[in-house]
């Protein structure tokens, strides 16, 4: 008789929220490891800015997924769940719990149902579509609805490149509408579709989470976060590489480019704001895999 799945327990909600604290007092009285699930975290040096465990924090309880490529290579959903199983099956054969925390979406779906699927992109097409993302979001959206149609599907994020692109891929590679090839995927199974999964969704009021995010704001100009967007630079990253567009580091770097025209305060505020753009998307995430309903 086969063992049934380990259970996964994942701990979301929107950034600075406090999930880190949350999530080791959880892992120290479940005695559990922790799989980050942050898309940011897998990056080697990319440390203040994405408020990765620190050394005390992860000495208190293993870590999975943090620190895994440089800031130069694509790390993609598929590597992901790859790590996220081969950490699961390591948890379990030494007699640990699982703890999934982040606040990533794409990541974050993968436990809740299928993120990938099989169709390959030949070179010439993924060529193609890189030249366009290069271009602007405007290329990849002319482009799409050249093949679509003026009316694009409701569920694509039209204002994310990445996933334009993403869609745009597909829809040259199998010739067939985004609809079509949505209602397939939908039907695969999830890669852990085997486990038992729980989840807790953190929140707060907007106004404190704002405070927070301002207070966090402040502590990463002071610890170093604009060292480590000056050796980001220094690397001359590809412009589509989720390194080069992470909340705060791309803020500090246009800060630099741009000779520091504007006052500290002024970074701080952009930070800030770009930061709470990514709080409405993660909520949207939320509601997107039934982790929260609409209006919380």
């Amino acid at each position: 008789m086969t063992a049934p799945a380990p259970a996964i327990h994942v701990l979301t909600g929107p950034t600075a929220v406090g999930k880190t604290e949350t999530a080791l007092r959880w892992a120290e009285q479940h005695d559990a490891e922790i799989i980050s699930c942050d898309s940011v975290c897998v990056y080697r040096g990319m440390d203040i800015g994405s408020a990765k465990p620190t050394a005390e924090e992860q000495r208190r309880v293993r870590h999975h997924g943090l620190d895994l490529v440089d800031p130069s290579e694509r790390y993609s959903v598929s590597q992901y769940v790859d790590m996220a199983r081969a950490a699961i099956a390591g948890a379990h054969a030494r007699g640990k719990r699982v703890l999934v925390t982040g606040g990533s979406g794409f990541y974050l779906a993968a436990f809740f149902g299928p993120v990938t699927d099989e169709l390959e992109i030949p070179s010439a097409i993924a060529e193609e579509v890189r030249t366009l993302h290069r271009q602007g979001l405007a290329s990849l959206l002319l482009r799409l609805r050249e093949l679509e149609g003026p009316k694009l599907p409701d569920w694509l994020d039209l204002q994310n490149p990445i996933r334009v692109a993403k869609a745009l891929e597909r829809r040259l590679a199998s010739g067939r509408s985004l609809d079509s090839l949505r209602d397939e995927f939908l039907t695969r199974r999830g890669p852990f579709a085997d486990h038992p999964v729980t989840f807790e969704l953190l929140e707060r009021p907007d106004a404190e989470l704002k405070d927070r995010i301002a207070a966090r704001t402040e502590l990463m100009l002071t610890q170093g976060i604009i060292e480590e967007a000056e050796r980001l630079l220094a690397m001359g990253l590809d412009p589509e590489l989720t390194s080069s567009r992470a909340v705060g580091y791309r803020a500090v770097m246009d800060w630099l480019e741009g000779g520091k025209r504007v006052a500290r305060s002024g970074l701080a505020e952009r930070i800030n704001l770009d930061t709470w753009a990514l709080v409405r998307k993660q909520r949207k995430w939320f509601r997107r895999l039934g982790l929260a309903k609409d209006g919380e």
